[in-house]
């Protein structure tokens, strides 16, 4: 987003000579989005950035979709994937694919092991942090993540995940096909976020000061693990590189990784129901990410506090259960680490008896992060194997084996 920030050491003009203390240049790397027409930073690299000394396939986790065919919601129980020996479980090669299509990703994965050094190709990545804490250094320097952070990570950005805390690192990834961004009916035209945005620029944290790794841990050549696009769809690549890629002295601009809290949401309430669209959070081609977090909630005297029955014509929606005890789907199944997916061309809402229990209520304890994708989502494997098949029968109390 267009927000600028400087970091570290950098020259008075761009492009200009910028020598490091014995008197060699500092290598200038231009990272920028949509060629050179949409936001970027400049970053000042000991090394050189482009060289590698081997390149051979990674074998990618199951990358595998299964369409969501015959059409109905689904109950998927994402802690059903949690590995026994999640302390070695990588956040990043340990990721098991619950949804995708052409346009995102949905991936789950509960870590407690240092990730390789990682960079997706193939688009910006909104990793959730469900729970648990960790350290993400990056080529732009180091966020601290934590409970309900938001972790912005834009293409191409070289980045490694380091667990911290003696609890599992539970994270919902969201991996775009284009750019994630605010939404931009949030932003003025030259990008500062508007006074009706739920959130502003101080509530999202970006690096402050450079992080340079001297040579590698090994001693020798490292190792970064590419995701990028393939002939048949994603694939990646292992390069080797002879200097450690965190090697950035200085950058500036307004293309970097960031973190935001959910806590920092500020919910858009009113007299009568809101609909979706008032709890959205970011942006990418195709698809919205919406949060929903504790609030009031409507207040007219006649309101009714969950939602209406609607029918997605035109897109599904994922429902990522992270907290609190979500009013609309008690009695379904549903608790903390599930998803719900109510695909387009099935009409679906509140389960049976959440309407009347719902009025009268002033305050809902939620936390759900939501996104709306306008093409189908298909099952991956990781949510193939979470799945609870029982869900799509509990608005009308029976299903066909009864």
């Amino acid at each position: 987003m267009a927000f600028y920030r400087r970091v570290g050491d950098v020259p008075p003009k761009r492009h200009t000579q910028h020598r490091t203390a014995d008197g060699g240049l500092h290598h200038e790397e231009l990272v920028g989005e949509e060629g050179f027409s949409s936001d970027s930073s400049l970053l000042y690299h000991t090394g050189v950035p482009s060289a590698i000394v081997d390149a051979t396939p990674w074998e990618l986790p199951d990358q595998t979709l299964t369409e969501n065919r015959p059409l109905v919601p689904r109950h998927l129980e994402l802690h059903r994937l949690t590995s026994q020996d999640w302390k070695a479980v990588d956040p990043v090669t340990g990721r098991r694919l619950v949804l995708g299509n052409a346009d995102v990703r949905i991936s789950y994965v509960v870590a407690g092991e240092t990730s390789s050094l990682y960079r997706n190709a193939v688009g910006d990545e909104c990793v959730y942090v469900e729970s648990g804490t960790a350290t993400v250094e990056t080529v732009f320097g180091v966020l601290e993540a934590g409970q309900g952070d938001y972790v912005l990570i834009p293409r191409a950005t070289t980045h490694r995940w380091i667990p911290t805390g003696s609890d599992p690192l539970r994270l919902y990834a969201i991996e775009a096909n284009s750019h994630i961004a605010p939404p931009k009916r949030y932003l003025s035209r030259y990008g500062q976020l508007l006074e009706h945005a739920p959130y502003c620029e101080r509530d999202l944290h970006g690096p402050t000061e450079p992080y340079v790794v001297e040579g590698s841990e090994s001693g020798g050549d490292v190792e970064v693990l590419v995701k990028h696009r393939g002939a048949r769809g994603i694939t990646g690549t292992r390069y080797v590189v002879p200097t450690h890629p965190f090697d950035v002295v200085g950058w500036d601009g307004c293309l970097y990784p960031y973190t935001f809290n959910i806590a920092d949401f500020e919910p858009i309430t009113g007299r009568v129901h809101q609909p979706p669209p008032v709890h959205q959070v970011f942006e990418g081609q195709n698809f919205v990410i919406c949060n929903f977090v504790p609030r009031k909630v409507d207040y007219h005297p006649l309101a009714v506090p969950v939602p209406y029955y609607h029918a997605n014509v035109d897109s599904d929606e994922i429902m990522f259960y992270c907290g609190g005890n979500y009013e609309a789907r008690k009695g379904s199944g549903i608790a903390q680490g599930s998803i719900s997916l109510h695909p387009g061309g099935h009409s679906h809402g509140p389960q049976p008896g959440a309407v009347e229990r719902s009025i009268g209520a002033e305050y809902f304890d939620e936390m759900a992060v939501m996104v709306d994708t306008f093409r189908p989502m298909e099952l991956g494997e990781g949510g193939i194997a979470a799945e609870d098949d029982r869900y799509a029968w509990t608005w009308a109390g029976r299903g066909p084996a009864s």
